[in-house]
C-alpha cells in the first residue's frame, strides 16, 4: 500500500473513481523507474480535445502526463508520430511509458515557454527582430519536417478527409451558432466552392501534414539541436504541402499584415526550394494554392470553433470567429471563381455587400 506521499496529488480531479484508481496504479508502476513524486501531480494545460496535460516532478527533471480517455481518444496515433518526428531528428516530447488501453502517457517535459507567448510579447514589445527570429525558426523547422518525417505510414488527405472537415461549417456554424438554413441556390454554391477547394488541395504534391502547425503548438527550446518543441501532432496526414505553411501564417491566435505574411512565406518557399521540396519555380504558383488551402482549413475551424461552443461547452473558442471570417473573405473575394462563397458568408459577417455595376 502507498504511503500518503506517494499518492497523486487531490489537486487533479478525476471524471470518476475508477479512472483516478487505473491512474494511480499505472502511475505506481513508473514511480522508481523515472523518480517521480506523485504528490507534485498538477495540470498542466488543457487541449481543445478530450486530452488533458498534468505535470510531475522526478528527482531529475518534470515530466508530463497525458490523460487521454479511451471513449473520446486514441493516444496510439500521437505514439506513431512521436517516433517519426524523432526519427527525423526534430523536437517532440518523447513517450516514456505508455498504457494505451486506458489513455495515459509519460512524455518528456518540453518545458513552459510557449511559441504563441513569446510572440505575443515580441510584437507588443514592437519586437521586430525577436518576431523575425521566432518565425523563421518556425518555418525553418517545418522545412524540416516536411523533408525528413516519413508521410508513407500516415492517412491520406483525401477527398473523403477535406469534405467531411468543409461539411463542419454549414453544420455547426450556419445552422447551430447562426440559426441560419441555406435555400437550394445557396446549397448549390457551397457544393461548388467545396469542389474547387477540395480539386486545389487534391492537386497538390503531399508531405506529412501536422495539421494544426502553429505557434499555439510550439515551444521555444532554445537548447534543443532540433529547433522548435511540436506538440499536438497526432493528427497527422499526408496531404498537400501548403497546409501547415497555410495554419502557421493565418493563425487562430496571431494575424499578421498581408506584407508579412508574404514576407514570411517566400522564406519557405524559398528554403524548401533549396532542399528540392516539390513547390512551384514561381512562387505566384506557390501563393495561391496556399490561399485556397487556408480557406478550406478556415471554413473547417468555424465549423470546429461553433462545435466546440454548442456539443461540448467550450464557447472561448467563439470569440475567435470573426478573425475567421476576416481570413476567408478576404480569399473568396479575391480569386475568380469563390465570389459566390463571399456572398454567401457575409450575412453571416454582419456584412453588407453592394455590387456595383459600370
Amino acid at each position: 500500500m502507498n504511503s500518503p506521499s506517494d499518492k497523486p496529488s487531490p489537486t487533479v480531479a478525476w471524471a470518476n473513481d475508477s479512472r483516478r484508481a487505473a491512474f494511480e496504479q499505472w502511475l505506481a508502476a513508473l514511480v522508481l523507474a523515472h523518480g517521480l513524486k506523485p504528490d507534485t501531480l498538477r495540470p498542466a494545460s488543457s487541449d481543445a480535445s478530450f486530452r488533458r496535460y498534468l505535470r510531475i516532478d522526478g528527482t531529475a527533471s518534470s515530466y508530463i502526463v497525458m490523460d487521454a480517455p479511451p471513449e473520446h481518444e486514441d493516444v496510439r496515433p500521437f505514439v506513431h508520430v512521436a517516433g517519426l518526428i524523432h526519427a527525423a531528428s526534430l523536437h517532440a516530447p518523447q513517450v516514456l511509458a505508455q498504457d494505451a488501453t486506458n489513455g495515459f502517457l509519460l512524455l518528456s517535459d518540453l518545458g513552459s515557454r510557449l511559441y504563441l507567448a513569446e510572440l505575443k510579447s515580441a510584437v507588443a514589445a514592437a519586437d521586430s527582430a525577436g518576431v523575425d527570429r521566432l518565425m523563421r525558426a518556425a518555418m525553418s523547422t517545418l522545412v524540416a519536417w516536411q523533408q525528413r518525417v516519413d508521410a508513407s505510414s500516415l492517412p491520406a488527405y483525401n477527398d473523403i478527409l477535406l469534405r467531411r472537415e468543409l461539411a463542419l461549417f454549414p453544420e455547426w456554424c450556419v445552422q447551430r451558432e447562426f440559426g441560419v438554413t441555406w435555400d437550394t441556390e445557396q446549397q448549390a454554391t457551397w457544393a461548388a466552392t467545396c469542389d474547387l477547394l477540395v480539386a486545389s488541395a487534391l492537386a497538390q504534391p503531399t508531405v506529412a501534414v501536422h495539421r494544426d502547425y502553429m505557434p499555439r503548438n510550439l515551444m521555444v527550446c532554445d537548447d534543443a539541436p532540433g529547433g522548435p518543441g511540436i506538440l499536438d501532432f497526432q493528427d497527422a496526414v499526408r496531404g498537400p504541402i501548403s497546409y501547415d505553411v497555410a495554419s502557421m501564417l493565418r493563425d487562430a491566435f496571431i494575424s499578421w499584415e498581408e506584407e508579412q505574411e508574404l514576407d514570411f512565406a517566400i522564406r519557405y518557399w524559398q528554403q524548401a526550394r533549396k532542399v528540392g521540396l516539390p513547390v512551384p519555380a514561381d512562387f505566384g504558383e506557390f501563393w495561391k494554392p496556399l490561399e485556397w488551402m487556408g480557406l478550406q482549413r478556415h471554413l473547417k475551424v468555424l465549423g470546429i470553433f461553433c462545435r466546440l461552443k454548442h456539443r461540448d461547452g467550450k464557447p472561448a473558442y467563439s470569440a475567435d470567429l470573426p478573425r475567421f471570417f476576416a481570413y476567408a473573405h478576404k480569399v473568396a473575394t479575391r480569386y475568380e471563381g469563390l465570389g459566390p462563397l463571399a456572398r454567401l458568408i457575409e450575412p453571416l459577417m454582419g456584412a453588407t455587400r453592394v455590387d456595383a455595376f459600370y
